[in-house]
Formats: C-alpha cells, sequence, structure tokens
C-alpha cells in the first residue's frame, strides 16, 4: 500500500527551486538555474557532462550546502530559511541519501550503517520494526548474509548496496542517489534499481538520480538534461 501524504504536500512539487545560484569561493564554477520543479511521487534522472553541477544540484536540494541566492523548498519546506542544525533535522527525517563514495563508518557493521540514521537523531526512534525492516531490505538487495560483516570486508559493490539500504530504511519522502548503481555488474545493477523504483511506487516518495548511464534512463518519468537547464 502507497504510504498517505498530507494532501496539502502533495498538491505541490516536492522540489521548487526559483533563481538559484551557487559558486564556490574560488574558482570558475557557477550554477545558475531559474526553475526547476520535481512532482512527488516521481522520478527524475540528472545527466550532464562531469563538472556540470548535478551532485552540487542535489547537496543544495538537500541543504548540505546553501546557495548564494534564490529559494530552495524540499517537501513543502524552504531550506534556505533554516538553520544548519534544523536543515541537518530535516535531512534526516525527510530525505534518503545514497553518496558516491557511500560515506559508510568502517568501525561500524552493517547492519549499524544501515541504522546509522537512527543513531544521530533523537526525531528518528529507533524500535523493533525499524531494525526488521532494515534486515529485510538487505535481503531484497542480496545482502543479507553480510548484516554482521564490517565495510572493509566488503567488495565496492556490496558497500553501494549498503548505503542504498541505509537511505530506504527511515521511509523518506525524497530519495537521491549519486551515481547508484556506478560500482555494480548488470545483475546487482537491476536488483538495485529495482529496490529504488519499488519504493518509490510503495512509499509515494520522489526519486532524484545522478546517472552517466544513458542505459537506465527509460526507467525514469522525467529526465533533466543540465545542458539545457543551465543554458
Amino acid at each position: 500500500m502507497k504510504a498517505q501524504r498530507p494532501p496539502e504536500l502533495m498538491s505541490s512539487p516536492a522540489i521548487r527551486i526559483q533563481d538559484l545560484s551557487f559558486g564556490y569561493g574560488e574558482g570558475d564554477f557557477e550554477l545558475r538555474i531559474g526553475k526547476l520543479e520535481v512532482g512527488r511521487a516521481s522520478s527524475a534522472a540528472f545527466i550532464g557532462p562531469s563538472g556540470s553541477g548535478k551532485t552540487t544540484l542535489l547537496h543544495l536540494i538537500a541543504g548540505i550546502t546553501l546557495p548564494q541566492s534564490g529559494k530552495i523548498e524540499t517537501n513543502g519546506v524552504e531550506l534556505t530559511g533554516l538553520s544548519e542544525n534544523a536543515r541537518r533535522a530535516f535531512r534526516i527525517k525527510n530525505i534518503g541519501l545514497v553518496f558516491q563514495e557511500f560515506e559508510l563508518l568502517e568501525y561500524l557493521t552493517v547492519l549499524d550503517n544501515v541504522l546509522l540514521p537512527y543513531r544521530i537523531n533523537a526525531a528518528l526512534e529507533l524500535t523493533e520494526a525499524v531494525r526488521e525492516r532494515a534486515a529485510n531490505v538487505a535481503v531484497e538487495v542480496g545482502i543479507g548474509d553480510k548484516l554482521s560483516r564490517y565495510p572493509s570486508q566488503l567488495s565496492q559493490g556490496e558497500r553501494q548496496r549498503v548505503a542504498v539500504c541505509r537511505a530506504v530504511v527511515t521511509e523518506p519522502a525524497v530519495l537521491m542517489a549519486d551515481e547508484p548503481t556506478g560500482n555494480l555488474d548488470p545483475r546487482n545493477k537491476g536488483r538495485v534499481l529495482d529496490i529504488l523504483f519499488d519504493y518509490v511506487e510503495t512509499s509515494g516518495t520522489t526519486l532524484l538520480t545522478v546517472t552517466h548511464d544513458h542505459d537506465l534512463l527509460d526507467r525514469f518519468e522525467r529526465i533533466v538534461d543540465f545542458k539545457e537547464l543551465l543554458s
């Protein structure tokens, strides 16, 4: 059964960006977006050349970084108006992130890495139901027998699947994945994509993915090409 979101949220886009401008203190990189909206319970793939700002845009939408100007509204909340602590709390409760570098903690087991969001924010309650959900998701992506192992004992593909499990275990309203299948063989690539899209279907979440793998694009409802977005 698809999760029920509040009607006032479902009537507005999951992501709304207006007049965004972002640049680093040093260097020539600059990201400017006049308007971008992504609907709820939908999937969008961001494509474009390396260095065009795709990963940066995910970080902005998640509130990891802030723009120099403009507005970013994620899941009905304007992140540009929140403090750093408030953005962090919002992110943990509302956004699932699959980082390109996985960001696993080497001293934690696979299970504890999956459950990490529940350890670092009191707003999330770690219950037996959550533990069961974590174990079930791990089985679905093929690492159910590795919950007691440590990241150093895993292959790159297995580490990637741990990151996917951690992103969906909190049942976020927005799921963001940066090259989520970049280290996977064709069989496991399909398995992880199935998990992501099944979650979108059953939870009514919004999936944003950065990818260079154009073979995946036919699975997404919308393709956002940065060459056109920034022109």
